[in-house]
């Protein structure tokens, strides 16, 4: 049993039994990763720091519902002295707009449109395609 599935395991070029070591070794290599605790891989320590950065939001969050009341009272003191500012007039400034610029098209260098050039071909022969004799 234990050579059929090595003779399955064989890489073509090497020798017979490094399609079972190969094989062993990715098992022992997956196992590990199964049993390893995570807190080889800073998992445990993150979040930790994330734990302690929520209680200290905890207690500032606490600490800013206990000045609450301070806090409205001072809004209402600046909202008595806000001023609004004058309408800007429509004349002044044009409105902006909804689409970009147009570029105009690239001007390519060439011979001016309408006058068509093709290539000439200086082919053996007489001009009418046949070969000279």
């Amino acid at each position: 049993m234990l050579q059929d599935l090595a003779n399955r395991l064989v890489v073509p070029g090497l020798p017979e039994w490094t399609g079972l070591v190969v094989l062993v070794a990715g098992l022992l290599l997956g196992l590990a990763f199964l049993l390893m605790p995570f807190s080889v891989f800073g998992v445990k320590g993150r979040l930790d720091a994330i734990e302690a950065q929520l209680d200290e939001l905890h207690a500032e969050l606490r600490g800013l519902a206990l000045q609450l009341p301070d806090l409205s009272r001072r809004h209402t003191l600046v909202e008595d002295d806000w001023a609004t500012p004058p309408p800007r007039s429509a004349a002044a400034e044009p409105p902006p707009r909804s689409t970009p610029p147009v570029p105009p098209p690239p001007a390519w260098p060439g011979p001016p449109r309408g006058s068509r050039a093709e290539p000439r071909l200086d082919w053996p022969g007489d001009g009418r395609g046949e070969p000279r004799r």
